[in-house]
């Protein structure tokens, strides 16, 4: 009883605001500008639509203000559904067809909906009927359900990093010792075939002396008389020069010793490609090993973007789609490019998704870390939607309001899809072209929840 007697406190308060009896601006429909001229018949309980009176004032048994019925309203407005008789079930998209009970309609397979005795058909619990002038009153608009097509779009932030195969790592083959460093300073540009340092090698130069002492012997023995001895120093002059070439000589130096007859002590390390130093690890006099990384070069004419996409809207995300790039800022300057990598995993820490996606950078105005605005964009295909406006989201389900005429506003549950621009997708509820309430729905829910708790307690 107290549950009860709560729900109907409730129910009295918001029946009041609603109506308009407390507050400026909303008259009853007694007293509307709207309702002057009208004829009224007999007023009723808004509880207990079965309390008719044949003058204003309010209802015995809970005390609310009794509304008037008007002689241009249909009979039937005021009575509750389990009073109303079914005369036949129709299909409401092929009216033609009737049926003596429920089911199905076998050529066209929609629901039947049974039709009144008065020419009401079945409402769904929560269904209230408001006039035009109240509609009007409390700024009720309306949108219908249509099968539409565009562009869904995700804003993300991503972070500029370097394109892994543009990064070149500086080594030596042979252990040694810097002499002199020719570039020494991070941030450098440098480009393909740069000198960057010079390096005294004993193991280098060991080979280099047997290679000049193997061209002595081929010329000695170029004029043997000895069968085959002039091919086997030819043999042995083919293997030191190639030993050197692992070493890591370029062609010009294995030919300046072949001219001069003298190794070269220190020999000098070209960049194997442009691109700005990113890391140094060259000094004078120091010792290098092979796995030493000496300078790291990096090509930025071309970066990755690494955006991070949330899991949920990862099914939104495939190789290939379009994404525009832009930096907050640099005026509004854009750059188009393409998704070239999904990563294949979900981050366990943040939850997202790293999608790469690779662009040209003219002017190296894109910097590894600098953090960027990322637009994934991808077309849509045909699905029925509403506007958004239209859906009241309760957090345990999805309602909006059908016009069913009449100034009948029919509550009604749905299961959504995708937001698509200022629609989002119907699943299932609603059928392409049936009219619903976009603005105002807040209001128009208040009485409804308030009829079905009416209802509920008869």
């Amino acid at each position: 009883m107290k549950v009860l007697r709560i729900a109907l406190l409730v129910a009295v308060i918001a029946a009041a605001f609603f109506a308009g009896r407390r507050f400026p601006g909303f008259g009853t429909p007694a007293s509307s500008p709207w309702s002057k001229g009208r004829k009224v018949l007999y007023w009723v309980d808004p509880m207990h639509p079965a309390y008719k009176s044949d003058r204003p004032g309010v209802a015995p048994d809970c005390g609310m203000k009794l509304e008037p019925v008007y002689a241009d309203e249909p009979a039937w407005a005021s009575a509750p559904a389990a009073q109303k008789k079914v005369l036949f079930y129709r299909d409401p998209k092929d009216p033609k067809y009737i049926s003596g009970k429920p089911g199905l309609n076998p050529e066209t397979g929609h629901d039947l909906e049974p039709v009144y005795e008065g020419g009401r058909p079945a409402m769904a619990p929560g269904t209230i009927e408001i006039s035009a002038e109240r509609q009007q009153l409390i700024g009720v608009k309306y949108g219908t359900a249509e099968y539409s097509s565009g562009t869904e779009t995700i804003r993300v932030v991503g972070k500029v990093a370097i394109d892994e195969t543009r990064q070149v790592h500086v080594h030596t083959r042979t252990e040694g010792f810097v002499e002199k460093v020719l570039v020494g300073a991070t941030g450098d540009f440098v480009k393909k075939g740069q000198p960057l340092l010079t390096l005294y090698s004993p193991e280098l130069l060991a080979s280099e002396q047997e290679y000049l002492l193997a061209l002595k012997a081929k010329d000695a023995m170029r004029q043997s008389p000895i069968r085959g001895v002039a091919e086997d120093t030819g043999l042995l002059v083919e293997a030191s020069r190639k030993r050197l070439e692992l070493w890591d000589l370029s062609q010009s130096q294995i030919e300046q010793v072949e001219h001069t007859g003298k190794p070269i002590t220190a020999v000098t390390v070209y960049a194997p490609a442009s691109g700005y130093v990113t890391s140094r690890n060259a000094f004078p006099n120091q010792r290098v090993m092979p796995e030493t990384d000496l300078y790291t070069l990096v090509d930025l004419s071309r970066v990755w973007v690494q955006a991070a996409v949330f899991e949920y809207q990862a099914g939104a995300v495939h190789v290939g789609q379009n994404a525009v790039v832009s930096l907050p800022y640099s005026g509004g300057k854009t750059y188009r490019a393409r998704v070239s990598f999904i990563q294949p995993q979900v981050d366990a820490a943040t939850r997202t998704l790293q999608v790469r996606i690779e662009l040209p950078n003219p002017g190296m105005a894109l910097k590894p870390e600098m953090f960027v605005n990322v637009e994934l964009s991808s077309p849509q295909g045909r699905r029925l939607t509403v506007p958004t406006s239209a859906v009241l989201d309760t957090g345990m389900r999805k309602v909006v309001f059908v016009d069913r005429g009449n100034g009948l506003l029919e509550p009604r549950d749905i299961a959504t899809g995708e937001r698509v621009g200022d629609r989002v997708e119907v699943l299932s509820g609603l059928k392409e072209g049936e009219r619903i309430v976009t603005s105002g729905n807040f209001l128009v829910n208040s009485e409804s929840q308030l009829k079905a708790a009416a209802e509920g307690h008869r």
